[in-house]
């Protein structure tokens, strides 16, 4: 433990930026107790801060960067990957897309503080074309305020958090082994949730071959969009469906046949949106196994929008009040 001391007393920055590079580029590396124990030590040593916060902003521009590059260059692919190895599904592709459509760059100066939204913001920014310029503005403002509140925490709670790690000196080679079992104890609890949630909204499937050939057979049911606008003018949609965001004002009866789509993995927006219907009362509701990807990949007629006389793209779409359009 007084050789790990030793290395935050030396290399501190170093130290910061590699946490920092490494936790913003998706590795579950603790960026910010580094940051807090490298600024406590600095403000007790009567050291500036600001070194500190100009190589964790710096850090984390460099990783976003690649994120964003990573966006432009492979697009929805990357984010399906990200979201399949994420710990937090119900805050993947969906829930994404639906804060950065609303807010755009500027989503990223609090993209930080969101758990498990700040490296999809980082790649869908990429992905949906922000400039270079703006994504590195916003993108910077928002690092440089989440460093700062790793610096202010430790900086205010020093005392504390020398006390912490006189404790921990005193437990010699004991105290890595704290650590470390904290650590896995966190990764077991994100992985318990992750777990829970796929089970909570696990239910039966329909298949893409199936639904194709209840829409032949002239029985077709009711077919739901839970994407966001933007997705549907960038990727198309089924042809026939509705796009839906919104169960509090459903306009159709219970005993429809309903199929829910969109294209995140494990179908996790479509099987919320699902469960939802579920307890409305709606019995025939389905997600539509493979979601939209699978779709497309059968060669399956699909419908996408385009600007006519001059129209904007989005204004083809027209929404009702309760999130439904058709």
């Amino acid at each position: 433990m007084e050789a790990f001391l030793h290395i935050i007393e030396t290399y501190g920055l170093w130290v910061v930026f590699l946490c920092v590079l490494l936790d913003q580029g998706g590795l579950p590396v603790p960026a910010y107790p580094a940051m807090i124990v490298t600024s406590a030590l600095a403000f007790d040593a009567h050291e500036s801060v600001i070194p500190i916060l100009i190589v964790a902003t710096l850090a984390s521009l460099i990783s976003d960067l690649l994120w964003f590059e990573g966006g432009r260059r492979f697009g929805a692919a990357l984010l399906r990957l990200m979201c399949r190895l994420s710990l937090s599904p119900d805050n993947c592709v969906g829930q994404t897309r639906r804060i950065y459509s609303r807010w755009g760059a500027p989503s990223l100066v609090a993209a930080k503080f969101v758990p498990g939204f700040a490296a999809l913001a980082t790649t869908l920014a990429g992905q949906t074309g922000t400039s270079v310029k703006r994504f590195i503005v916003y993108d910077a403002i928002g690092a440089a305020l989440w460093a700062s509140g790793a610096i202010a925490l430790g900086v205010v709670f020093h005392s504390a958090v020398n006390d912490v790690l006189d404790e921990l000196s005193s437990l010699g080679r004991y105290a890595l082994i704290v650590l470390l079992g904290a650590a896995i104890a966190f990764a077991l609890s994100k992985w318990w949730k992750r777990r829970q949630f796929l089970q909570a909204h696990r239910m039966e499937r329909i298949g893409i071959d199936e639904l194709k050939a209840l829409m032949d057979s002239g029985s077709k049911p009711t077919i739901l969009d839970v994407r966001t606008v933007a997705a549907r003018e960038q990727d198309g949609w089924i042809s026939g469906d509705r796009i839906a965001h919104d169960v509090t004002d459903f306009p159709l009866a219970p005993d429809l046949e309903v199929v829910v789509y969109c294209d995140c993995p494990n179908e996790a927006s479509a099987a919320v949106f699902a469960r939802k219907l579920k307890e409305k009362g709606f019995v025939h509701v389905r997600p539509l196994a493979g979601g939209l990807d699978a779709w497309r990949a059968k060669g399956y007629p699909m419908d996408r929008a385009m600007a006519a006389n001059g129209a904007d793209v989005a204004t083809l779409e027209v929404r009702s009040v309760g999130g439904l359009a058709k």
